[in-house]
């Protein structure tokens, strides 16, 4: 590479140290110039219009404002988004691609915590862990010592609704145990199951026969409320609903009311609304566990986004394609 290029980080500015911390900014810096005093938080100001000029690269994060046409206009030689989140949805227009910029997305990095999170949730729900706690709670007696009948993670059977990249890395970090994964997912062949190593069911079947059914599949029109009244009715006694995908997959009346019988239980990092309002029953259900959104990227996780940006950036710098692109056709199918 002769020259770097250009880059503005376009983000909110407390996550700039965040996501990219002294160790993985240097690594930005070896492909491209860039100032992490400078931060667009807003296209229209001043200073960030004059650096706006000669980007080339724009680093986007939590909180980019809106690139529409006018942001573009003010970026003429814009030619790659490196966005250090996941989804580019709530910032990205149309227009980015119809000039011919390139785009992509840590995602892929973002997915391992949001898989491990579920994998956690659920080999403790395959023990019961979280209900027998809130039980313990409640009772302040330990129920004595000896075997607890109907527990137990072997053998049982784990519904992956969306084969994600979530999705797929949880069906990964499944396999070294003793459990039994089924997936649907109606842009799923058998043949791509089979590659995944798992049976491919009709939603209505995974539920009907998993003990512990996860979701992992985007938030569109389509998969508004995906589970619902009737679809919960299906699932058996005793089993875990677990969402770390988007709220409004699951009908949060029809869990409420399903919660309340004890018929089921919830493991729900996500919600809908977002956040809860305060006097929400699934703050108070011994048989819901809510996290606030805690599954992705947190903490020292952050500097694995940053990272895969500068990995694409140093691509970039040599000519090669990002490993991580984001295409529009494909966008209305992602989270």
């Amino acid at each position: 590479m002769s020259e770097r290029p250009h880059a503005v980080f376009a983000m909110t500015a407390a996550n700039v140290p965040l996501v990219f911390p002294p160790e993985v900014l240097a690594r930005l810096r070896e492909s491209v110039v860039i100032d992490d005093g400078l931060v667009a938080e807003d296209f229209t100001d001043p200073r960030v219009r004059q650096a706006l000029a000669r980007t080339e690269i724009l680093v986007t994060g939590w909180g980019c404002p809106r690139l529409d046409a006018a942001a573009l206009d003010a970026a003429p030689k814009l030619r790659a988004v490196l966005h250090s989140a996941g989804s580019v949805k709530g910032f990205a227009t149309p227009e980015v691609w119809r000039r011919g910029i390139a785009v992509s997305s840590a995602a892929v990095a973002n997915a391992l915590p949001v898989a491990e999170y579920t994998l956690a949730m659920i080999l403790l729900a395959g023990k019961d862990l979280l209900t027998a706690r809130e039980r313990l709670r409640g009772t302040r007696a330990h129920p004595g010592w000896g075997v607890v009948p109907g527990i137990g993670n072997l053998g049982r059977r784990v519904g992956v609704i969306g084969a994600s990249r979530i999705g797929r890395r949880v069906l990964e970090l499944l396999r070294p145990f003793d459990l039994c994964p089924a997936l649907a997912d109606p842009y799923v062949d058998a043949a791509r199951a089979a590659e995944l190593g798992v049976p491919l069911l009709e939603l209505d079947d995974l539920l009907r026969t998993s003990d512990i059914v996860t979701i992992h599949a985007p938030e569109t029109p389509e998969t508004h409320h995906l589970v619902g009244r009737r679809e919960l009715a299906l699932m058996p006694d005793g089993a875990t609903l677990i969402n770390t995908a988007r709220g409004g997959l699951v009908d949060h009346d029809a869990l409420i009311a399903e919660l309340r019988t004890g018929r089921l239980n919830a493991v729900l990092d996500v919600t809908d609304p977002e956040p809860l309002p305060a006097d929400s029953p699934l703050y108070d259900l011994p048989n819901a566990f809510v996290t606030p959104h805690l599954a992705g990227s947190q903490g020292n996780e952050l500097a694995r986004l940053g990272a895969t940006v500068a990995e694409e950036a140093a691509r970039l710098g040599a000519g090669e394609r990002p490993a991580y692109p984001v295409e529009w056709a494909a966008l209305e199918r992602e989270a």
